[in-house]
């Protein structure tokens, strides 16, 4: 995958920063690799914790892992932030997949 390979080389020559965390924890989900975008989106977020789309990939990694409570949470956190940034469109986004999670959760 050479976009994860380019990304992963500008992490190990020290280039860390919240949007190449945010870029490695995007691909590593959409790769399937549960723990290690989680690891990323975690890292990005210790870095800026107002960074809502963070937030948003990070609660659906966790909805995918069947985390379910944890992705609730993480949703709901990112709601917060997203609203108090006016960052609308994610918050909406964050809440359609809230409602769906809490859905499966009840379901479970």
């Amino acid at each position: 995958m050479p976009v994860l390979d380019n990304l992963q080389r500008m992490l190990e020559r020290g280039q860390d920063n919240v949007l190449l965390r945010f870029s490695l924890g995007n691909e590593y989900f959409k790769a399937g690799d549960l723990p290690r975008a989680e690891e990323h989106l975690r890292a990005a977020l210790q870095q800026d914790p107002h960074y809502s789309a963070a937030w948003k990939i990070l609660g659906k990694v966790l909805a995918e892992a069947q985390r379910l409570a944890e992705a609730v949470e993480v949703f709901e956190r990112g709601i917060e932030v997203a609203e108090q940034r006016g960052d609308i469109q994610a918050a909406k986004e964050m809440g359609v997949f809230l409602r769906r999670t809490r859905k499966a959760l009840d379901a479970s």
